[in-house]
C-alpha cells in the first residue's frame, strides 16, 4: 500500500551463484603459443549450458601456473541488467577488496560476507535466540 500521491518501489535485484572450486580451465592463443586469458575475459558461450544464464569469469593474474576462472550462475534476476552489464558488474566487484591491490577471484561483497559470518561464528559463543529458530538466521 502507498500514501496518496506516492509510488510503489520494486526493488531490482539478482541471485548469483558463484563457485571457485571448478575444475574448468582455460587458455587462448597468443603468437602460437597457449597463455592464460587475461583478466577480465569472460566465457559465455560453447561451454556454458544453453538453457542457463551462466558464464565464467578469469578475474585475476596468476604468476605461476594455470588461472582458474570462477563460475557465475544467475538463478533469478529482475535487475534488467543485459548479460554484459551483469559480467562487467561482477568483474568490477572484484577489484573492490581492500585487503589486496589487485583483482580477487570473486566479488568483494561475498569476500566481506564470508569473514564477517567466520568471525561471528567464532566470536558468540552461546545458542542463538529462539525467536530465529524459524528464520535463515544463518545466512
Amino acid at each position: 500500500m502507498t500514501a496518496k500521491g506516492t509510488r510503489s518501489l520494486i526493488p531490482k535485484c539478482a541471485v548469483v551463484v558463484i563457485k571457485k572450486r571448478i575444475n574448468n580451465r582455460f587458455c587462448s592463443l597468443n603468437q602460437g603459443n597457449l597463455v592464460n586469458p587475461s583478466p577480465g575475459t569472460v566465457i559465455d558461450s560453447v561451454v556454458t549450458k544453453p538453457d542457463l544464464y551462466d558464464f565464467f569469469l578469469v578475474s585475476q593474474s596468476v604468476r605461476q601456473g594455470t588461472v582458474t576462472p570462477t563460475s557465475y550462475n544467475v538463478i533469478w534476476d529482475n535487475s534488467g541488467l543485459a548479460p554484459d552489464s551483469m559480467q562487467s558488474l561482477t568483474y568490477k566487484l572484484t577489484h573492490l577488496y581492500f585487503n589486496w591491490p589487485g583483482t580477487i577471484r570473486v566479488p568483494a561483497p561475498c569476500l566481506y560476507a564470508h569473514k564477517l559470518s567466520f568471525l561471528v561464528g567464532q566470536s558468540l559463543h552461546k545458542e542463538p535466540r529462539i525467536e530465529l529458530a524459524d528464520r535463515l538466521f544463518f545466512l
